[in-house]
């Protein structure tokens, strides 16, 4: 059973349109198919490390993490990442040029990785995401008290995750080719807003709390 419904929540909880996957498509457009897959990768690693961090004892703390000092400072500190991918994106969006076929770079980049970790430890909602998971998986008995369920469904969340990064890079590096630079140029202005509305949102809740 923690296995099941583990790579269900880890598949579901990657696929909104959030600056990790903006970030891990536009490396994949950028680069090459490894590069943004490797960047799913490191998230799928931190998903699972931040999943069973919570399921052995984050979960135990309260959910009201507004009280805390720390994660006012670490919206603001999220919102600048965010800011500073964002104005990269635009003039990447200025300076994009079509992919010359049959000429890829070989050479290797740990860029879409460190991209992807400061990511994670700038994002707040992270950490309350998996701390709710593991409330949520406790309370319904889906994940017993023993050190090795909590495992086993922080590896299987991973896991989907990282499906869902898979299939994800697979498209994007496949057929993109069939785009023109133009419609990629827009494409990245798109993945920019994108990022600027995720860090607004982000600077809003330090002021005002926005409930679903």
């Amino acid at each position: 059973m923690p296995i099941l419904i583990g790579l269900v929540f880890g598949f579901v909880a990657a696929i909104p349109l959030g600056p990790v996957n903006v970030f891990v498509i536009s490396q994949t457009v950028k680069r090459d198919f490894f590069h943004g897959f490797m960047g799913g990768l490191t998230a799928a690693v931190l998903d699972t490390i931040y999943c069973l961090i919570a399921l052995l004892g984050i979960s135990q703390v309260t959910f009201n993490l507004d009280r805390y000092l720390g994660l006012p400072i670490m919206k603001v500190v999220a919102a600048l990442v965010l800011i500073v991918l964002g104005f990269h994106m635009v003039r990447q969006a200025k300076t994009y040029k079509e992919a010359i076929p049959d000429k890829k770079s070989t050479s290797f980049s740990p860029r879409p990785m460190l991209g992807v970790v400061l990511l994670y430890v700038s994002n707040p909602a992270l950490y309350a995401f998996w701390i709710v998971v593991a409330g949520t998986v406790t309370s319904h008995y889906w994940v017993s008290e023993t050190a090795m369920s909590s495992v086993l469904f922080a590896l299987s969340a991973g896991i989907g995750g990282l499906a869902w990064y898979f299939i994800l890079t697979y498209y994007v590096a496949k057929y993109h080719h069939q785009f023109k630079a133009k419609t990629f140029r827009v494409i990245f202005l798109i993945l920019a807003f994108v990022l600027f509305a995720i860090a607004a949102y982000t600077l809003i809740t330090l002021f005002v709390k926005l409930k679903p």
